[in-house]
């Protein structure tokens, strides 16, 4: 109430014109008055409880009301006690107290965004739109960024000023960067299309800037994010290629209104294919993987999303392992299960080199047991997710889920009322151990990024996209059928990895000095890699109803050399005898080679130690099989 005093007191002065004035009685109690009222005025209008440097417009109001409020019981206690002070002097208060009362916190508030514009980031932000302006009142709150201006394609928009910020053209961009020392440019344009967002980014590549952005439209409108949740470009983005609208009818014929059940639903395929499932309304969604940890994450992100969206899906999270057969029947009855995806197997390439035994049992002996499982208990559809790195494959991984997939066409050729498919695809964009995370993590930490070689490219996709195309091809398989996603050209890794160091705004570099410069080193080819994947097998391949997936036409085995091929790789597994397990994949699987240098860690293990026994884990045949006999009657 300082200031209040002090107006009063300036307000007599400057209409006297000098400072030597006393006061009575009844002037000093009218001034005590004021003063006391104006206390709770100020209380009543928040003026106490707001904070200063984030001031804005509404406060500002707050302010002049409060004055204008004292300035009134100013005026009414002098007329109502006659007091001796001039009849003006209430209105040169009410300019005085504004001044001091208003000027004093808009003082601290300028001092205040000094300061911060000291330690703050510049940046820009291209879209002056909706989403742009409500970015930019979200980052006038915080302390991480300034922005120095708009950039907009819009006509309309160039030269105006919006939010007291100009409206840039594109072709300034590179002048305001070197200007204002722009460090990020924020991309505001979530309804941009796939072609537009890339063809700004592509202008922004090369820049020394950051470029980042807020989420995507469907994000903004589902809740999942909002608009200040900025985040790194998009992985589609990223890709380059523009992504088919998928067709509602096929993504529905085996997920609406029936018993859906996702394994390995805490994978990074699997939980994506539990986001689009639950969307398309089934009747129950069941969730298994054997990680309680990845299982218990997307069973809670999926209640979030019924709350979101307003489902009333039941989502149930089973614990357990595709390695038990005898768990997976009695799921599929108890539950009335009518469509399976199986996402469950080991994906990575050296993980699996390391551990033939285990990784064969899960991706072979996990795939027979949940398909005959399935088989048995009547279960409608049965779709396998498999990879490009099963055609010609030179590593166990992908000979695994070529056997895999040869385990289905096996069980296709019997009378059965399941429709066993498989759908076949490249790498995708975010996966767990995909290159992509990896290179953010090593960008962050100033590198350098590990590229295995400068020739190795890969097929792909983003996570979204593969999910839809897995949902509409397991709806056109009839038994048996191989289906190959259209992944577009293959993308050199290296050049994945210049166009993410250039979008984080470095440079590349091959020497360790140079500053505001990210190294690429390359490591060489891990174990069981090559150089390019194929997604076929042959030149064999007819389209389908969808512009984007192609059925395959390749040759199997039969149900009879299936058996026989299990019979030993169960054995192999059991004892854990890599040379073995290796001889059967060889001679049953097509262009798969021999390994001349075996990786396993415990088979190198034990022959060095020169053991004879080895010993018996518990292995699919132990853990998950009662009765080899039942699951092999044609050969036992």
């Amino acid at each position: 109430m300082l200031f209040v005093s002090a107006a009063m007191w300036a307000a007599v002065a400057i209409r006297h014109g000098h400072t030597q004035i006393t006061f009575g009685p009844v002037e000093i109690f009218c001034g005590a008055f004021t003063v006391f009222a104006s206390a709770i005025i100020f209380l009543r209008l928040g003026l106490y409880r707001a904070v200063i440097r984030f001031m804005g417009q509404q406060a500002i109001w707050a302010v002049i009301t409060a004055v204008s409020y004292s300035t009134l019981v100013l005026a009414a206690s002098v007329f109502l006690t006659q007091a001796a002070v001039p009849r003006a002097m209430p209105f040169i208060y009410w300019g005085v107290a504004l001044l001091l009362v208003g000027g004093s916190r808009l003082t601290v508030r300028a001092w205040y965004q000094a300061r911060l514009r000291a330690k703050s980031r510049n940046v820009i932000i291209y879209g002056a739109g909706e989403s742009g302006r409500q970015l930019v009142t979200a980052l006038h709150h915080g302390e991480q960024y300034r922005v120095v201006a708009f950039v907009d394609d819009d006509p309309l928009l160039q030269h105006s000023v919006i939010n007291g910020l100009q409206v840039a053209r594109p072709e300034d961009v590179k002048r305001l960067i070197n200007e204002h020392n722009i460090t990020q440019v924020l991309l505001a344009i979530p309804s941009a299309s796939a072609d537009r967002r890339r063809e700004i980014i592509n202008s922004l590549v090369g820049l020394p800037v950051h470029v980042r952005t807020v989420p995507r439209i469907n994000e903004l409108v589902s809740g999942r994010a909002s608009v200040n949740q900025i985040q790194d470009v998009d992985l589609d983005d990223l890709l380059g290629r523009d992504p088919v609208p998928p067709h509602p009818e096929l993504i529905d014929r085996c997920i609406t209104d029936k018993v859906v059940m996702v394994t390995g639903a805490g994978g990074s395929i699997g939980s994506e294919l539990c986001r689009q499932i639950l969307t398309s309304g089934p009747r129950e969604l069941l969730l298994l993987d054997n990680s309680e940890f990845a299982l218990y994450q997307i069973e809670r992100e999926l209640r979030e999303l019924k709350r979101v969206t307003g489902s009333s899906v039941d989502v149930i999270a089973l614990l357990g392992t595709v390695q038990n057969q005898a768990r997976l029947e009695t799921i599929y009855r108890t539950f009335g299960v009518q469509t399976v995806y199986h996402a469950a197997a080991y994906k990575h390439v050296p993980m699996v080199e390391y551990n033939v035994a285990e990784g064969v049992a899960n991706n072979v002996f996990g795939t027979w047991y949940a398909a005959e499982a399935a088989r048995k208990a009547l279960v409608e559809t049965f779709v396998l997710i498999s990879t490009d790195k099963a055609v010609r494959p030179t590593n166990v991984m992908g000979a695994s889920k070529r056997f895999a997939e040869m385990v289905l066409q096996s069980l296709a050729e019997r009378e059965s009322g399941t429709r066993f498919c498989m759908v076949r695809f490249g790498n995708v964009l975010g996966s767990s151990g995909s290159v992509v995370p990896l290179f953010r993590e090593q960008i962050a930490k100033g590198g350098p990024v590990t590229v295995t070689h400068p020739e190795v490219s890969r097929y792909f996709m983003s996570i979204q996209e593969a999910a839809q195309l897995v949902l509409q091809a397991g709806a056109m398989g009839t038994g048996g059928d191989v289906f190959v996603l259209d992944m577009g050209e293959p993308v050199k890794i290296v050049d994945l990895a210049k166009r993410m160091i250039r979008l984080s705004g470095y440079e590349m570099r091959m020497d360790q000095h140079a500053q505001d410069h990210i190294q690429i080193e390359f490591i060489g080819l891990r174990p069981g890699e090559k150089l390019r994947e194929e997604l076929l097998l042959g030149s064999n391949v007819t389209g389908t109803g969808h512009p984007m997936i192609m059925r395959a036409e390749e040759e199997g085995l039969s149900y009879k050399q299936m058996n026989r091929y299990l019979l030993e790789l169960i054995e192999y597994c059991d004892t854990m005898d890599c040379a073995g397990i290796t001889s059967v994949l060889t001679a049953a699987v097509s262009g798969f080679s021999r390994h001349e240098t075996r990786h396993d860690h415990v088979w190198c293990k034990q022959g060095r130690a020169g053991r004879v026994t080895l010993a018996k884990p518990k292995v699919p045949a132990a853990a998950a099989v009662s009765n080899v006999q039942e699951l092999f009657p044609d050969k036992l």
